[in-house]
């Protein structure tokens, strides 16, 4: 099976091939025999009932400063001419975004779309969470400062969270005496016009934030992320490290409730993120990442993997 594939994701020329997920994802379509194709949101066209966008052919390869090759543009029909979209662009999850997801829904009866636009549209980080809230920490939406401060005063140390934030980036860490509170959702309040995301602080992170990716519901593998120096935050875009890891029973419970959902849903591509063990914080399913650091600990090929299924819900 020769596919051709549309990748939509941010300029070849920002990726960091070494640990990004949707370049590990072409590599492994390109030595499967596949076609691919990169263009830009910004570049999507609805006309006459027709889904367009300017793409160039791309061949890319595992050399750092010459990792891929443009072809010469061409338009694209993403109905008719490609067998897969892959939406890879990085969030924010803004109106833009939700824009694509709209655009893209239209073409789901002629082309594959991974994950499911309609799924990822309803299924923002922070909040497509709350569905499993048994498995979370103690948690509070909201911009109002009272509340805010009475679900402090409860939980004493808490970290807050733009509700639709990416890469742990603005995640502030607020200590018992709830010093800068008020001045930290003032800035958040003028900053974001949805409420925030307020949380415990919970001391088990010093030990690791586990990233574990589910594909078409079933679990690929985990790293264990641990903070850097002076960090709290363990993403590793804010300088933390990735060590191997294996599920806790009750990571193994938290993927066997939700993986059915996933499936069913069309999310075939997931990450999850778990503190301590236990605690379920974020569902990723905008454009995940973690694969590359996870089959460099685990020796698996995770890319495959997700081909694999994509190349059986084709045929």
């Amino acid at each position: 099976m020769t596919l051709k594939i549309a990748v939509q994701m941010d300029p070849m020329e920002s990726v960091n091939i070494a640990g990004d997920s949707s370049f590990a994802l072409m590599i492994a379509a390109q030595k499967r025999g596949h076609r691919l194709y990169h263009y830009d949101v910004k570049d999507l066209t609805y006309l006459a009932g027709r889904l367009t966008t300017l793409a160039h052919p791309v061949k890319v390869q595992q050399v750092h400063g010459d990792h891929y090759e443009f072809g010469e543009q061409v338009r694209l029909d993403l109905g008719s001419d490609v067998d897969v979209v892959l939406m890879r662009q990085d969030p924010p999850f803004d109106v833009g975004y939700i824009t694509a997801t709209h655009l893209l829904e239209r073409i789901e009866h002629e082309t594959l779309v991974i994950n499911n636009p309609a799924s990822v549209r309803n299924a923002p980080e922070k909040v497509y969470v709350l569905d499993y809230a048994k498995f979370m920490p103690p948690t509070l939406i909201s911009r109002n400062i009272d509340e805010i401060r009475a679900f402090q005063d409860e939980h004493g140390g808490i970290v807050v969270k733009p509700l639709h934030g990416n890469g742990g980036k603005a995640i502030f860490l607020i200590p018992e005496d709830g010093s800068n509170l008020s001045a930290l959702i003032e800035v958040f309040n003028q900053t974001w016009p949805e409420p925030h995301m307020i949380q415990p602080f919970l001391p088990e992170v010093q030990d690791g934030d586990k990233r574990i990716v589910l594909v078409d519901g079933e679990v690929a593998g985990a790293i264990n992320r641990k903070p850097g120096k002076g960090e709290f935050r363990s993403n590793l875009a804010q300088g933390g490290y990735a060590e191997a890891a294996e599920l806790t029973d009750r990571e193994k419970e938290i993927c066997a409730a939700m993986g059915p959902d996933l499936k069913r849903l069309g999310l075939l591509f997931v990450g999850i993120d778990v503190i301590g063990g236990k605690w379920l914080t974020e569902i990723n399913v905008t454009s995940p990442t973690g694969i590359v650091a996870i089959d460099k600990f685990n020796g698996t090929d995770t890319a495959g993997m997700i081909w694999d299924a994509i190349e059986g819900r084709l045929s």
